[in-house]
């Protein structure tokens, strides 16, 4: 498995990327959804709850997999 220049390897940081991200998102998007809301968008206001909703899930799947390759030894720093 190849190891990128941050010692993990790469589909352990591509999974913790994607799930920071995920999560960052939906950090942001309850944001906009109060926004949307304080505006009298509901409609808008829902969208951005759907997606918020899509990336909490997106970040739990991440969490799933990012635990079944730790317990394979797949995970974590590299020995260099």
């Amino acid at each position: 498995m190849a190891t990128g220049e941050t010692g993990f390897d790469d589909v352990s940081f591509d999974l913790i990327s994607v799930q920071y991200h995920s999560l960052k998102g939906g950090h942001d998007y309850g944001q906009y959804a109060r926004d949307a809301r304080n505006a009298g968008e509901n409609e808008i206001a829902e969208f951005f709850e759907q997606v918020m909703a899509e990336d909490s899930e997106r970040a739990r799947r991440c969490h799933e997999f990012l635990t079944r390759i730790g317990q394979t030894s797949k995970a974590g720093p590299a020995v260099r």
